[in-house]
């Protein structure tokens, strides 16, 4: 039976956000998308509601702000009105109230420079979202990390006491076997400290980006598994994202239904948890050999 904890997300990236594809992952049977207001040219929500309204409803649906328009293209802050206004403006465009609303990508201001001063920016970013969950503009809120290194760092600083930062439901980081040790290592230090329950940590990018690429089909991820399930390559990598950090979901982006079916299925797949957790200890030491230090 599939573990009701493990879940997928249908990450929506690099889709075009249409009514195919929304139904082609219920009859996958994934119940969870996840999209951003700048994706789609920050036409994705008002793109979601014009094509699919009707289906949204079957769904729980994640957003993300950090990201707005600028004369270059796209530029990011963390200014809590820039965020506020970003809110707001999520259950208009999307039709309904999101359930999730994920601040995106904060690494990209936190410059490391001052780490108060990161702190700071950091902890009233949080604060907007918060405030926006006990508005009722959205079901929960959270955190949303490509590299999770800068965030670790920083929360060194609420450590020492510069003053607690509001404890997200969510906590979205990448995932799976192309993490390295130093990002999985930051990734739960960052669950600790902000005490993230085990529903509420999430992964993206399982196959960092590329399903295609030729790097997948020269390993051998089928070794993590506990014997006796025949599957192949491609699922059996999805399945360790789940465990590389552990994750209760993970958010994969894909059109094919035939693929996201199989990525459905390997859910199951039962994991090996000593050959992970060599595998770790591997990463650890081959870590330490390459850092300047050594």
């Amino acid at each position: 039976m599939r573990d009701a904890d493990r879940r997928i997300i249908l990450g929506l990236y690099r889709s075009d956000h249409g009514r195919g594809l929304l139904e082609r992952a219920l009859t996958a049977g994934i119940r969870a998308i996840d999209t951003a207001s700048n994706y789609r040219d920050f036409a994705a929500h008002r793109t979601l509601a014009s094509e699919a309204a009707d289906l949204l409803d079957e769904f729980t649906v994640s957003t993300k702000v950090g990201f707005f328009p600028a004369a270059s293209g796209i530029e990011h802050s963390l200014d809590p009105r820039r965020l506020q206004q970003a809110i707001m403006t999520v259950p208009g465009e999307l039709g309904r109230v999101p359930d999730v609303v994920l601040l995106h990508s904060p690494e990209r201001s936190l410059d490391g420079a001052d780490l108060a001063a990161d702190h700071d920016r950091f902890i009233a970013a949080c604060a907007v979202l918060a405030d926006a969950a006990a508005e009722g503009l959205c079901g929960s809120w959270g955190v949303s990390c490509w590299d999770s290194r800068p965030l670790a760092r920083l929360l060194l600083v609420t450590a020492e006491g510069r003053g607690a930062i509001p404890r997200p439901d969510v906590l979205t980081v990448r995932s799976g076997l192309a993490v390295g040790a130093d990002a999985l290592e930051a990734t739960e230090k960052a669950v600790a400290v902000l005490g993230v329950p085990p529903a509420g940590r999430w992964g993206m990018s399982p196959f960092a980006g590329d399903a295609a690429h030729p790097a997948w089909q020269r390993i051998s991820p089928g070794a993590f598994l506990r014997p006796g399930q025949q599957t192949d390559v491609m699922p059996a990598i999805f399945r360790l994202a789940f465990e590389l950090p552990q994750v209760a979901c993970v958010a994969v982006g894909s059109t094919s239904g035939e693929h996201l079916r199989d990525l459905s299925a390997a859910v199951d797949l039962e994991v090996d948890g000593e050959r992970v957790a060599r595998y770790r200890r591997l990463l650890a030491a081959r870590a330490s050999l390459t850092s300047p230090a050594s």
